[in-house]
């Protein structure tokens, strides 16, 4: 069975909808390393169309430019990209599909044997969809130190709370925080009184 896996870079007040402006000034050394690791050995890359007309409008000019980030632009442009639309325009990249049903397409992905790895890169709406059907392994999140105060937020509202576990973390040099979570159940317990026990005396 696949890994489904979530990366987004997300601000202290949970807006994740990027933006240069707050981005950009705390990427350094130790988060391109973990954006590496998110990209590596991925099988099939999903993205929203909002999403995939972005990567579209720069990574395959990047890779032609053959400048730094030349390499990493020549991957996802190789790699299987799944876009979840239900228009028919023409998508101008290499080894790119489309799908309808992003729901149905990611889950018989995540039951493919040949299939180890899916990455979902940004694409808020295609999360809640796969989280909302029991689809998302992994929440990666890189938490910039930073209210951005306006723009789209990672969760809505909802009637109903969403529990995670914290499966593995870590800061880099400039504040921000890389935590991984995975869906899960509240912890037992939950009273005051359970509370109080562990509360110290002053």
């Amino acid at each position: 069975m696949a890994t489904v896996i979530s990366t987004l870079f997300i601000s202290l007040d949970g807006i994740a909808e990027v933006s240069e402006d707050w981005h950009f000034p705390y990427f350094d050394e130790q988060m391109g390393a973990a954006v590496t690791e998110d990209y590596e050995d991925v099988d099939v890359l999903v993205l929203g169309r909002v999403t995939y007309d972005s990567f579209a409008g720069a990574w395959p000019d990047r890779e032609a430019a053959g400048e730094d980030d030349a390499q990493f632009a020549r991957q996802l442009g190789d790699v299987r990209k799944v876009v979840a639309t239900r228009g028919d325009q023409e998508l101008g990249w290499r080894n790119v599909e489309r799908t309808a049903d992003v729901v149905g397409t990611v889950r018989a992905l995540r039951d493919d044997p040949a299939v180890g790895k899916v990455l979902l890169a940004g694409s808020l709406s295609v999360v809640r969809q796969l989280l909302d059907a029991g689809l998302l392994d992994e929440l990666r999140l890189l938490v910039h130190p930073v209210a951005v105060r306006r723009g789209e937020r990672l969760f809505t509202d909802a009637p109903t709370i969403r529990p995670f576990a914290l499966l593995r973390h870590e800061a880099t040099p400039r504040g921000v925080l890389r935590a991984i979570y995975a869906p899960a159940d509240l912890p037992d317990g939950g009273s005051y009184e359970e509370a109080a026990e562990h509360l110290t005396q002053a």
